[in-house]
């Protein structure tokens, strides 16, 4: 009878072990089918512009900040005379030139691109066109803030139409009007700021805290000063590259009181470069 009860023991205990097995085989198998449903989840809600998540987000948007913060770093500043816009080229490769950054929209107006730069020309082109559409019928320069409003108008657009997709690309606008210097920074979200010193693309956060310290000191400075600080901020979005600023890989756009946009790049360009051994300003 004992021998009985122990083999009948041993068989509980055998199959009581093989219940828990299989159910931790099913947690398992469970929790993989919720991670696959999440992943699916999302891609609900990312297929196109017009679809909004249940959190309230659209994903395309998102992904359109994303690759603004892949291109490589655009710094803008202001001081009550002038404005200036610094940029970093990349090169593709060694036998490739570097890519040019910033463009010239009038006179006195010019745009930093991080981002797409294909969806940068077709935006700086459409800026061109409403400049010269102004200048032809009222004989004066585009006010900056009014042709910021209508690159946001038409980024806008981008986000709400069924098939399309928003422009991969920030701006960072500087120009100069009657009513003095100006500084915008632009969103694939179609959002627009007005600031007194901006930085976007690739480790742009290092550059922001840089201008966070200094940025009270910008109304009084002159242009040669603004634009120093605007090299050492983008100094700061090197990290550890080994190839520090020189005038191949930089350029640099100045547009104020009594000076027309004007850029500086290459040789003229050497007298501004901080030393890598010389303290911030």
């Amino acid at each position: 009878i004992n021998a009985e009860y122990g083999i009948e023991r041993l068989s509980r205990k055998k199959k009581q072990k093989q219940k828990k097995k299989r159910q931790s085989y099913n947690n398992y198998y469970l929790l993989f089918l919720f991670i696959i449903n999440l992943n699916m989840y999302q891609s609900q809600y990312d297929s196109d512009i017009t679809t909004w998540s249940p959190q309230g987000r659209i994903f395309q948007i998102e992904y359109a900040g994303e690759a603004v913060k892949q291109g490589s770093a655009v710094i803008g500043l202001r001081s009550n005379t002038h404005a200036v816009v610094v940029a970093l080229k990349r090169s593709s490769s060694e036998l490739a030139s570097y890519q040019k950054k910033i463009f010239k929209i009038d006179d006195h107006m010019a745009i930093g691109i991080a981002g797409l730069t294909a969806d940068a020309r077709v935006l700086c082109k459409y800026m061109r066109n409403e400049s010269l559409n102004y200048r032809f019928v009222y004989n004066s320069s585009i006010p900056v803030s009014r042709l910021v409003r209508q690159v946001a108008d038409k980024s806008q657009v981008n986000t709400q139409r069924y098939g399309r997709r928003p422009f991969g690309v920030g701006l960072v606008i500087i120009g100069y009007d009657e009513t003095g210097p100006h500084l915008f920074e632009t969103c694939p979200s179609a959002d627009y700021y007005d600031s007194y010193a901006v930085a976007i693309g690739a480790r742009n956060q290092s550059a922001k805290t840089y201008l966070e310290k200094q940025f009270r000191e910008f109304k009084e400075l002159s242009s040669d000063e603004l634009i120093r600080h605007g090299l050492n901020a983008l100094r700061e979005t090197l990290g550890t590259q080994t190839e520090g600023l020189n005038i191949k890989n930089c350029s640099v756009g100045i547009v104020g009181k009594d000076t027309p946009l004007k850029f500086i790049e290459d040789a003229e360009l050497q007298q501004y470069l901080p030393n890598d051994n010389q303290a911030s300003i």
